[in-house]
């Protein structure tokens, strides 16, 4: 289904890590303001680190966010997927706080997440192929690729990525031999040479193969 805006107010959710081997799934929530430079936004893998982090800087500032993870075992004991909604639902909770906070009114948002599926805490059924959440002011719409699309979830994106990298950053100086500085967690022939010598790392997922 072709999404239409209808809202002047658009909520973007997406994630970062999910395929990685190691670490944590993130997820980011964000709203931004119309008057704010949309010319800085991009899908955060096409960014430069230099890039993500000017943008994030300034997403930080002057947006409506919130950021939430999903561990390696919560990873572990479920599945991704699932574990990927728990990271969104934690993200979306901050959010709601964050504008909580600030006295914004949210009503009448529409959220796009990115993806096929919207997570369960969204999901409505109206027997069309909209997707309603539980709250009656929210539209929420799941659209494959819309971090190319779809400004706030490019925001969400480059929140995630920014977040995640941080922490893989901070496991590379606890697990050097690991290389998560350079890969972070990610299936690199690099990444998988160093699981093969030294184990899994303790953040490491034990549910996914290394072939």
């Amino acid at each position: 289904m072709k999404y239409i805006r209808n809202s002047n107010l658009t909520i973007g959710i997406d994630e970062a890590g999910r395929g990685a081997l190691a670490g944590p799934v993130y997820a980011a929530c964000c709203l931004i303001d119309e008057n704010f430079d949309k010319s800085i936004l991009d899908d955060s893998k096409k960014l430069s680190p230099k890039q993500r982090e000017a943008a994030r800087s300034k997403i930080v500032s002057s947006c409506i966010y919130g950021i939430g993870f999903a561990t390696h075992k919560e990873i572990d004991e479920s599945n991704i997927l699932k574990a990927t909604f728990l990271a969104m639902e934690r993200a979306f909770d901050k959010f709601l706080n964050d504008a909580a906070e600030k006295r914004i009114d949210i009503g009448q948002a529409e959220i796009v997440v990115d993806g096929p599926f919207l997570p369960p805490f969204l999901e409505k059924w109206d027997g069309t192929s909209l997707l309603r959440c539980a709250e009656p002011d929210f539209s929420a719409f799941a659209i494959v690729k819309a971090d190319n699309k779809v400004p706030a979830v490019m925001a969400a994106s480059i929140l995630a990525k920014t977040a995640r990298d941080e922490m893989m950053l901070l496991a590379d100086r606890k697990w050097p031999q690991y290389g998560y500085a350079q890969h972070k967690g990610y299936g690199t022939l690099a990444h998988r040479q160093a699981i093969r010598k030294f184990g899994r790392s303790p953040i490491g997922r034990k549910t996914f193969s290394i072939s």
